[in-house]
């Protein structure tokens, strides 16, 4: 269980099925004037190191309620300077160079780590046969801080240069743990998905993946760089630092750097779905927009599957008990969305009128619930699918509806609930309580491994478990239902696209 690395030789642990390898550093921890500096390779060693155990998370002060993070899995535990870190599950340490998939966590970019325990990887290895790396990458301001406004000395997006790290080792290293370095999947979830899309539209990364899936997430989540300084301007008043003094932000106490974070993530947004802290075009690993290199064919030869929840943002307002009515409703509009149309109609009266339902259902609640849906997940999924579409025929579209047995409305199929289904770890003490076994939940959760897997290992995510999975085309928008009976859906969210596209 002794593998040999470029860095040096790490010994993992032995299960009764397959192999474990924790805590696998790629970059340099973050200290020494390496806060807020590019990531750097780990310098080699002697001997063997042991990688039994995960590393610490990375810095973070979580901003929302404990039961909504633990629900999505996303407690990041204790946090160290020393976590650029991965974790790697293989079924066998041999020259088969099986199908990899690189996982990238979500958290809103503030919060989460890739060693929770329900992104475990060893039912999905070995069901598979495939190997799995999760990793860590920085954080809030510690990765998406973008000064470089201010200074050209700076260096933006840090948390994205991570992920490209975590992905150049593994290219460097994973044939050595049984894995194929030029059959690469990257997938991730909220944040994670994100990112998905975010890497699609980076010239950087290009070369170190070669299919992609994006679970609810896309690749809007990319600030400009007026909203990056808008962000960075209010973090530094808030830990009176002026200007792009890096000597100084290395030297503030971590504590007091996360308190100032935390208190710029509530204000600039974070509860009405919008996020301070993510990748911003910075004029070098962003020159642009990512949407618009995707547009452009910057991805072209890469597979896509993505796709979002049903009831997404009933995560986010399970804790929500104020009452809300007609007219609170409207303000909620009012303020998700202020301005007029060309004609100049206010923008909160087309979404009132767009949303006077959510299904069967006319409650405010629900309504809002599915607006926000719309908003932050399902129209960016299916505008990241139309264009990589016009590029490559492989690309898939999927929703997932199963609704939980326990609060089945109330809970419904919120953010996150997929997760599980994809790694198999629908027991994990987290989750049980929720999920229970009723609803064929086992099943669909087989059979969603064996159409990821599938996917990673060919681009094509057909498999006999499931129902013949047609392309997602920008004239039908095929879409595969994924709840207790799997079925095919065609032009499902042509109502959301047609008053989403009408925006200006």
């Amino acid at each position: 269980m002794i593998v040999p690395t470029r860095a040096g030789k790490l010994r993992g642990v032995r299960r009764r099925q397959g192999f474990v390898f924790k805590g696998i550093r790629y970059a340099r921890p973050l200290e020494g004037g390496r806060r807020f500096a590019p990531p750097e390779p780990v310098p080699s060693w002697q001997g063997v190191r042991e990688a039994a155990h995960s590393s610490l998370a990375c810095p973070q002060r979580p901003p929302v309620q404990l039961p909504i993070r633990g629900l999505i899995g996303v407690l990041g535990g204790e946090h160290g300077p020393d976590s650029l870190a991965l974790d790697v599950w293989t079924p066998a340490l041999d020259a088969r160079r099986r199908p990899v998939m690189v996982w990238i966590h979500g958290g809103a970019f503030v919060m989460g780590r890739g060693s929770t325990s329900l992104y475990a990887g060893r039912r999905l290895s070995l069901r598979g046969d495939v190997v799995v790396v999760t990793l860590n990458y920085r954080l809030g301001a510690l990765g998406f801080l973008d000064l470089s406004s201010i200074s050209r000395d700076w260096t933006a997006n840090l948390g994205v240069r991570d992920q490209i790290a975590a992905l150049e080792w593994v290219r460097d290293n994973i044939d050595a743990f049984g894995g194929d370095p030029d059959n690469v999947t990257i997938f991730g979830e909220s944040a994670g998905g994100m990112s998905v899309g975010t890497l699609l539209g980076t010239p950087a990364a290009k070369g170190l993946f070669h299919r992609a899936i994006a679970q609810s997430g896309a690749a809007h989540n990319v600030s400009s760089p007026e909203r990056a300084g808008q962000v960075a301007e209010s973090f530094l008043q808030g830990l009176g630092v002026r200007g792009a003094d890096r000597d100084a932000l290395e030297k503030v106490d971590m504590e007091k750097l996360l308190d100032a974070q935390r208190e710029t993530t509530i204000r600039l947004g974070l509860r009405s779905g919008d996020m301070p802290w993510q990748p911003s075009q910075d004029g070098d690993l962003l020159p642009g927009s990512p949407l618009e290199a995707i547009a452009k064919g910057l991805s072209r030869d890469v597979p896509l599957l993505v796709g979002t929840n049903r009831d997404e943002w009933n995560l986010f307002s399970f804790a929500d008990v104020r009452r809300l009515d007609e007219a609170g409703l409207r303000r909620r509009f009012q303020r998700a969305l202020p301005g007029r149309d060309a004609r100049g109609t206010p923008l909160a009266d087309l979404a009132f009128d767009a949303y006077r339902s959510a299904g069967r259902s006319t409650a405010p609640r629900d309504r809002w619930s599915a607006f926000m849906t719309d908003r932050i997940f399902r129209y960016p999924a299916l505008r990241l699918a139309e264009l990589q579409a016009e590029h490559n025929s492989r690309t898939y579209s999927y929703l997932f509806g199963w609704r939980p047995p326990l609060l089945p409305r109330r809970v419904g199929a919120c953010h996150g609930l997929e997760i599980p289904f994809v790694f198999g770890t629908l027991r994990d003490p987290l989750l049980r309580p929720v999920l229970g076994t009723a609803g064929g939940a086992r099943r669909l959760s087989d059979a969603m491994q064996d159409a990821w897997v599938m996917f990673a290992r060919s681009g094509d995510p057909s498999h006999p478990s499931l129902p013949s999975w047609p392309a997602f085309e920008a004239g039908n928008q095929a879409t595969l239902f994924l709840g207790r009976r799997p079925h095919v859906r065609e032009s499902a969210f042509a109502a959301a696209r047609q008053f989403w596209a009408a925006l200006p």
